[in-house]
């Protein structure tokens, strides 16, 4: 995926950090900012953060508040064109892509949670 033009904030506490990291990192080529063990965060194009937590990992800071994995979307310039590239990648989604103005298609990340991509008219 070439770019993924950003989101406010992303969040997720996760039993699967080391599988969510590779995805943000080498599937979405998200930028990484910071690393530490069960710790990680991803910079935006626009400056926005995406954080993941490892759930239970002694070294992650404490969101205990994180029960439940948030649906956050990631901005994408053509979203026929992202979602074939994440589902050459192994990613499945569910259902069509959905939407007139703002287009968005759900799928499952590799920790379990919902996620989507999403395509702005302007």
């Amino acid at each position: 995926m070439k770019v993924i033009k950003g989101i406010v904030y992303l969040g997720v506490k996760t039993d699967k950090f080391e599988e969510l990291y590779k995805f943000y990192k080498d599937t979405l080529k998200l930028e990484q900012d910071h690393f530490e063990p069960g710790f990680a965060t991803f910079a935006m194009p626009n400056g926005d953060k995406v954080e993941i937590y490892g759930n239970n990992d002694p070294n992650a800071p404490n969101h205990d508040h994180f029960t439940t994995g948030p649906v956050a979307g990631f901005e994408v310039d053509n979203i026929e064109a992202a979602r074939k590239e994440l589902e050459s990648k192994g990613i499945g989604f569910i259902g069509p892509i959905q939407g007139t103005n703002s287009r968005w298609a759900h799928f499952r990340g590799p920790d379990g949670n919902i996620y989507e991509i999403k395509q702005i008219k302007k």
